[in-house]
């Protein structure tokens, strides 16, 4: 089956419309109230960060830098990871799942599933970690031209795989499976054939949200920063995790709308053959 860019667009509008009232408590509960606690508790230390690197442009500095923040705050990045993945898993569950389950029994499944999505998630951050170290590493006992090589190489393979396991969460929440191996399997076998033209349709999506989320933050940023230093704060978190929320939605919608129409049956129909 090859992939309709259109039709996927106008199916995931058409499940975020006909879900708009639960589709916005979650989103409001597990993607814009973690990220505004998170920007708000942390601005000073994320302050302190974009100074150093500022301050000094050395990689090796700059990485440093990175590492002892993450390092301190590893507790609060892992909360946040384990919060919007149940969200994730749940809002997925309520835009596909034709039983129409309620909020609460969504997001109990979310809940259910979340070690599976955040051990899917980890061995693919292992893979693109490697493909990120290895050009560096090469490059640093080889040869800058062949570290550059390397590094294209490797982003052109990080993107490959970036699309081939998109649908890890959808089929994890979908198909209710809890092996993170079998889910990256699935996805890969689903996105087979199809792989430049989710990338493309993936790619647009991000550089819409980044243009008209971009511009969104300006705005709200100069309105805020009449009020002051700490209100500029306030209204540069308040825009930015509002960005955030409507992102997760959009992207999870498109994603369910991928799935469904590669997997070409209804969820309902996924799980009854899997049974």
């Amino acid at each position: 089956m090859k992939f309709d860019m259109s039709a996927a667009w106008s199916e995931a509008m058409r499940l975020v419309a006909a879900n708009r009232q639960v589709v916005t408590i979650v989103a409001g509960v597990f993607f814009f109230l973690p990220y505004l606690a998170f920007m708000l508790v942390f601005a000073n230390q994320m302050e302190a960060l974009e100074a150093s690197q500022a301050a000094s442009p050395d990689p090796d500095v700059v990485g440093q830098a990175m590492m002892g923040f993450y390092g301190e705050i590893w507790w609060a990045v892992l909360l946040i990871a384990v919060i919007q993945g149940i969200g994730m898993l749940g809002l997925l569950t309520l835009l596909t799942d034709r039983s129409r389950p309620t909020v609460g029994e969504a997001l109990k499944t979310g809940a259910r599933l979340v070690l599976p999505y955040l051990g899917a998630q980890l061995l693919i951050s292992v893979v693109f970690g490697i493909l990120v170290l290895l050009p560096i590493a090469v490059g640093a006992g080889v040869s800058v031209a062949a570290g550059l090589l390397l590094a294209l190489v490797a982003a052109v393979l990080f993107l490959y795989l970036f699309v081939k396991v998109i649908l890890t969460p959808v089929v994890i929440a979908i198909e209710r499976q809890a092996n993170p191996i079998s889910a990256l399997g699935r996805s890969w076998q689903l996105t087979k054939g199809n792989s430049l033209r989710i990338f493309l349709f993936v790619f647009l999506l991000f550089i819409a949200v980044a243009i008209v989320g971009g511009v969104f933050s300006m705005i709200v940023g100069i309105v805020f920063a009449l009020g002051g230093p700490q209100t500029t704060l306030l209204g540069q978190a308040v825009a930015s995790s509002l960005v955030n929320a409507v992102f997760y939605v959009i992207f999870l919608a498109v994603l369910a709308a991928i799935y469904r129409q590669l997997s070409g049956s209804s969820p309902q129909m996924v799980r009854e053959t899997l049974n």
